[in-house]
């Protein structure tokens, strides 16, 4: 248990600090609202008014959404494996193998859909 109590103790710290910080932020920044503040804010743009229930997302919004989950679950599983992989054997290469078949098949398909290209 010894070995916790750092971490728990820098876990107490950065909420701690978190906490405070949107407290104290709340307390001493100003209260003025006005209708420009309460406006969405688009990089300095008049915001473009948006139908009722958001609108729809064109599909490249969700292809590139799902390009980077594959890759990033990706490079999740590989890194530890890389790590321990000398204590693993061939059951772990063969296993990464077909994982990353999987990730391949993936990558294959959205860059068949087009979620490649960024135009």
């Amino acid at each position: 248990m010894d070995l916790y109590v750092p971490i728990i103790v820098l876990g107490v710290l950065a909420a701690g600090f978190a906490v405070g910080s949107v407290a104290m932020a709340s307390v001493t920044g100003p209260k003025r609202w006005n209708r420009a503040r309460l406006d969405a804010y688009e990089c300095g743009i008049e915001p473009t008014p948006q139908p009722v229930g958001g609108g729809r997302f064109p599909i490249k919004y969700y292809l590139t959404a799902m390009l980077f989950i594959v890759f990033d679950i990706e490079i999740i599983f590989l890194y530890p494996w890389a790590v321990a992989f000398d204590q693993m054997g061939i059951f772990a290469l063969v296993e990464m193998v077909l994982f990353i078949v999987t990730v391949l098949v993936a990558y294959a398909y959205v860059w068949r859909r087009g979620g490649l290209e960024w135009d």
